[in-house]
């Protein structure tokens, strides 16, 4: 599912100044995150008018419904007024044309002004409404910032991925999510995880309830969301089973259609769990800087069973 954005949360996120003062336009919704530039609409070109998208003036929309004359001015700014279009922003502070805002007042639609640029404003707005509009997914897991890495701690339930994410925040790491994660995806290559409104800044451990982790331990243990980097398994140790000893084995996982690398850490008792997963990540970050511990060592075996070939 994807959240609901009005036109009030666009404001209060970008710091908007609202041109008009209707309180009731302000609660109109905005369903498509691109943004319109309606420069050939200026012109009278209707024909494909993207009515329900957000409309942005720069320098160069003002400075041509400048040299408009008034009632045409009038005339193509009611055009631009359709019973979908969720606003008009105006970049750079300019002025805005009153016969724009005679037409939104007509149809209650707000008008919003910005003192940054046109094209950092674009950016803004797009950033914001791509993260609130994106369809999201919840994934059973706790999602911890690890040495400013995503780490999303999975398994099956009642093997400690609470009281790991615990151990991780005493260590002075920040949780973004226990239980569960609402997941979406930022670009193909990109996922971000955040929590639940009723889960934020909360953590079950069993025995003692439910924690809230900002008031225990402060702001700094905790963060609204995070780019989803690493997904560590935790599985019971199973003594028949062969387990990866060198890290050669290059695993992911799929989640919200972003392939995740992964890896599987079997727990036991006098395992710290949480110090493996705190060097899971150092080693992780450390391989994609292109320092890799087990490619050093198959060089290394290489070397000396050459040497010992050789005498």
């Amino acid at each position: 599912m994807s959240e609901t954005v009005k036109v009030i949360d666009l404001v209060n996120a970008l710091q908007l100044e609202m041109i008009t003062e209707d309180e009731q336009a302000l609660q109109r919704e905005i369903k498509i995150s691109d943004i319109s530039r309606p420069g050939l609409e200026l012109t009278g070109y209707f024909t494909y008018y993207s009515y329900n998208r957000i409309q942005l003036f720069g320098s160069k929309e003002i400075t041509f419904a400048q040299k408009m004359l008034p009632e045409e001015r009038l005339m193509v700014m009611r055009r631009m007024c359709a019973p979908e279009t969720p606003a008009f922003v105006i970049s750079r502070g300019l002025e805005v044309p009153k016969e724009l805002i005679q037409a939104c007042e007509e149809n209650q639609i707000p008008v919003l002004r910005s003192k940054v640029s046109t094209s950092r404003l674009l950016g803004q707005l797009s950033s914001f409404l791509d993260s609130k509009l994106a369809v999201r997914e919840s994934v059973h897991g706790v999602l911890v910032d690890v040495y400013g890495l995503g780490v999303l701690i999975q398994g099956s339930s009642g093997i400690g991925k609470s009281e790991t994410a615990l151990e991780l925040i005493k260590r002075g790491h920040r949780l973004i999510a226990d239980d569960r994660v609402d997941v979406y995806k930022q670009d193909d290559l990109t996922l971000i995880g955040e929590p639940p409104k009723i889960l934020e800044h909360l953590i079950e451990i069993r025995g003692i309830g439910i924690i809230d982790v900002m008031n225990l331990f402060g702001a700094s243990a905790v963060r609204g969301s995070m780019q989803v980097q690493l997904a560590v398994y935790l599985e019971a140790w199973d003594k028949d089973k062969k387990y990866d000893r060198l890290g050669s084995d290059n695993e992911s996982v799929e989640i919200g259609e972003v392939a995740i690398p992964q890896i599987r850490i079997p727990v036991k008792t006098g395992r710290n769990v949480a110090i493996i997963i705190e060097v899971a990540a150092m080693n992780f970050r450390a391989k994609t800087m292109g320092f890799d511990a087990t490619k050093k060592f198959e060089e290394r075996l290489s070397m000396l069973i050459a040497e010992n070939s050789g005498k």
